[in-house]
C-alpha cells in the first residue's frame, strides 16, 4: 500500500491539513465529525476508511479547520458552520481533484458539510455516503443548546471541564456493546468555544435543496443516539431520490461500516441507483 503523502492548503483564515494515498480510480474522500480529526476516526476503529479502501485507489482525509492539525488564526463562530465548512471542503477538492467528481463519506458534521457543496456544487460529487446524520430542522433546537452549554462551560472553566463531562457521559449503547469509546475531542482550546457556538448556528440545507440531489446516497445511521437520531437519515431518504437507508442496529453493523461503505463506492450498478417513484 502506497503511504500517504501530505500538504496543507491556505483557506480564509485558516490552513488545512490533509493527506493523499496515491492511486487510481475515482478519489474517495473522508470527512470526519466535530471534534474529531483524520488521527481520531483512525483510532476511533469506527471512522478508519484507510484498511477499507481498496489499494490502487486514492484516498483523501483532511482535518477540519480548528480541528487536528488544521490551523485558524482567528476563531468566530460563523467560520465553522456546515455552509462554511463546505467553502473549505470545495477549495480542497480544486486541489487533490479538480477534472474528476469524488466519492465522498461523512460522519455527522461531515453529513453537513458534504449537503452544502453537493446542492451547490452536485458535479463535484459521484456517490455519497452519510454516516450517523446528526440533528436537523426540527431535532436541532436541543443539540443547538447542548453546544452552547458546552460552549459556555469551555469559556467559564476551560477546555480540561468539557474532557471530564464528555468522558463521564456513556457512549451511545452500540458503540459500549462493541467496546469502543469515541476519542477525547481533537480541537484548538482557543477554537473550541467557537467551533461549538458554530455548530450550534448550523443546519442541514432546506429540504427543497436536498431534493435536488441527483447522485446515489447511502445513508448509514445507528440507534438509540439522540445526537444521531433516525429521524434524519429517514427524513433524507424521503428527499433525495436516489438514497438508500441501512440502519446500524448490532456492534457488528458499525464493525462492517467501512467494507460496506466501499462496497457502496465500488459497486458498478449498485440496485438502489434507480430514482425512487414519486
Amino acid at each position: 500500500m502506497n503511504e500517504p503523502s501530505s500538504g496543507t492548503l491556505e483557506v480564509r483564515g485558516a490552513t488545512l491539513s490533509f493527506d493523499v494515498r496515491a492511486g487510481h480510480g475515482p478519489t474517495v474522500v473522508a470527512l470526519h465529525g466535530l471534534g474529531s480529526s483524520r488521527a481520531n476516526d483512525v483510532a476511533s476503529r469506527i471512522f478508519d476508511w484507510s484498511a477499507a479502501v481498496r489499494p490502487g485507489r486514492r484516498l483523501v482525509r483532511y482535518d477540519a479547520r480548528g480541528h487536528g492539525h488544521s490551523a485558524v488564526r482567528h476563531a468566530a463562530p460563523d467560520d465553522f458552520t456546515w455552509p462554511r465548512l463546505a467553502d473549505d471542503l470545495l477549495d480542497l477538492l480544486d486541489v487533490v481533484s479538480p477534472d474528476e467528481a469524488v466519492d465522498a463519506v461523512g460522519v455527522s458534521m461531515g453529513v453537513g458539510t458534504l449537503l452544502h457543496a453537493a446542492v451547490r456544487f452536485p458535479e463535484r460529487f459521484r456517490r455519497l455516503a452519510l454516516v450517523i446524520p446528526p440533528t436537523a430542522w426540527a431535532t436541532r433546537a436541543a443539540q443547538r443548546e447542548m453546544y452552547l452549554q458546552m460552549a459556555e462551560l469551555v469559556e467559564a472553566q476551560g477546555a480540561a471541564a468539557l474532557a471530564a463531562a464528555m468522558a463521564a457521559a456513556p457512549p451511545p449503547p452500540l458503540l459500549a456493546e462493541g467496546g469502543w469509546a469515541l476519542p477525547a475531542f481533537d480541537i484548538a482550546e482557543g477554537a473550541m468555544a467557537a467551533i461549538l457556538r458554530g455548530g450550534a448556528a448550523t443546519d442541514l440545507p432546506d429540504p427543497e435543496a436536498l431534493a435536488t440531489i441527483r447522485q446515489p446516497v447511502l445513508l448509514r445511521p445507528w440507534i438509540d443516539d439522540p445526537a444521531h437520531p433516525v429521524s434524519t437519515a429517514e427524513r433524507l431518504a424521503d428527499l433525495i431520490p436516489r438514497a438508500h437507508i441501512d440502519t446500524m442496529t448490532t456492534a457488528a453493523h458499525v464493525r462492517a461500516l467501512p467494507d460496506q461503505v466501499v462496497e457502496f463506492f465500488e459497486s458498478p450498478e449498485p440496485g438502489f441507483t434507480q430514482p425512487r417513484q414519486r
